[in-house]
């Protein structure tokens, strides 16, 4: 096989796949927490709010899986404040926790909103708090409103305030695509476009700040890598090197880019100083070296190789020094990152044609198949670390899933009238 074939097979294989359509999300959850906690998101009290807080809030939280949702119909009454409950009424229909809550129009376009979590057993409070939005802001309110719940209950940080970023295709006619590279809110509402190609993007990559994006272009014709502020829309071109210029990993710090370049000859892990664009080669391999991950202490990078023969997980000091292998168990190992704490490494584990996601304890370098594939790929940590993004596909129809660190718990996020690839978790 030729040099240039054994390249771009392995970046198919290492999951550099391409996505194509965009809709409304819906999440669909496959497989919940056997010991899901009762409780009730009572409608809040609203003075013709345009968001629906309360059924926001429910969506989040039903989705996490650590809870059972309580059916509007089903409840007693609609308190919108403690001194209205009868918590007896809400003891005897089974419900643990309760959340009672006003959203009152402020005037200017804005809103008052307040919320109580109760203890329907110790009938009293565990939580109160309130904000004030403006109508734009009114969803993300209603996440933040999730992520405080769902703290409280569980003494995990939520994530229902964080973004994503992902890769789509739609067809223009004329057998021409056009690609975006879009960011949405963790539920899929408010995507925009950041930026569109009728030649791929790939590999999004958000920086430390969460404020950046680093992919991938061939809009030029040929690889190179961008970072784009959201803000703003303003992006700098930091790197379009002869050959393969891909997989950009962004330092803990912010600072520097891993990338992988082969502008020496084979494709090598490289770092990138953003500040003087001087490129330091870290790997010097005659194989397919590519998708670097930093440690969360920037000391280490680890990437993909085939040097051994088949793709697996490797680690050298993000400064240079001994490249050691870290993965042995598979046949196909790749696509490595690292949990935000540092103690796991989430990775595409295959044999055969079955591609899962899978976790390795930095510990004890065991590792656990958490999906049932057989074509999963691109695994993104949540911010919290108690959550995988990854990419799946069923036929020819592509969608992102979700799977808790321990496997227990999973989600299916479809994209009504289209495909979606390579999703990344905003930190």
């Amino acid at each position: 096989m030729s040099f240039i074939k054994r390249v771009l097979l392995l970046i198919v294989l290492f999951g550099f796949s391409i996505p194509s359509g965009f809709a409304a999300l819906t999440i669909e959850i496959t497989e919940g927490v056997e010991s899901a906690v009762p409780l009730a998101i009572v409608p809040f009290a609203s003075q013709s709010a345009p968001v629906n807080i309360s059924s926001v809030v429910n969506a989040d939280l039903e989705r996490s899986g650590y809870f059972k949702m309580m059916a509007e119909n089903g409840m007693p009454s609609r308190p919108s404040s403690s001194a209205e409950v009868n918590f007896k009424d809400w003891q005897a229909v089974g419900q643990n926790y309760m959340v009672v809550g006003q959203v009152v129009d402020a005037g200017g376009g804005q809103y008052n909103i307040q919320f109580q979590l109760l203890d329907v057993y110790k009938s009293g409070q565990l939580l109160g708090y309130r904000m004030t939005s403006s109508a734009a802001d009114l969803r993300r309110s209603a996440h933040h409103i999730s992520d405080l719940i769902f703290e409280k209950l569980t003494g995990k940080k939520g994530v229902f305030s964080g973004r994503i970023a992902y890769i789509t295709t739609s067809n223009q006619g004329n057998k021409q695509q056009s690609h975006q590279l879009q960011v949405a809110d963790a539920d899929g509402f408010n995507p925009q476009t950041i930026a569109s190609s009728v030649e791929p993007l790939m590999s999004p990559a958000w920086s430390p700040d969460g404020k950046k994006v680093a992919y991938v272009s061939f809009e030029r014709k040929t690889a190179a890598i961008y970072v784009q502020t959201l803000a703003t829309g303003e992006r700098a071109r930091v790197a379009e090197f002869p050959g393969i210029n891909g997989a950009p990993a962004w330092s803990p710090d912010g600072t520097r880019l891993a990338l992988t370049l082969s502008k020496d000859g084979s494709p090598d892990i490289y770092v990138l100083n953003l500040s003087t664009r001087a490129v330091t080669k870290l790997t010097k391999s005659f194989s397919i070296d590519t998708e670097p991950s930093w440690s969360p202490d920037g000391s280490h990078i680890a990437f993909t190789s085939d040097r051994g023969g088949k793709p697996q997980i490797y680690l050298v000091p993000s400064q240079g020094g001994e490249e050691k292998r870290l993965t042995f168990s598979g046949n196909y190992n790749a696509r490595a990152s690292f949990s935000p704490d540092g103690k796991n490494l989430v990775m595409v584990h295959g044999n055969g044609n079955d591609y899962r996601i899978a976790v390795m304890d930095m510990a004890s370098r065991s590792i656990n198949v958490l999906t049932g594939g057989p074509s999963d790929e691109s695994p993104s940590f949540a911010p919290n670390g108690t959550m995988i993004l990854y990419a799946s596909k069923k036929g020819r129809t592509g969608f992102l899933s979700a799977v808790s660190l321990d496997g227990k718990m999973q989600q299916k996020l479809v994209f009504n009238n289209g495909e979606v690839r390579e999703p990344a978790w905003a930190p």
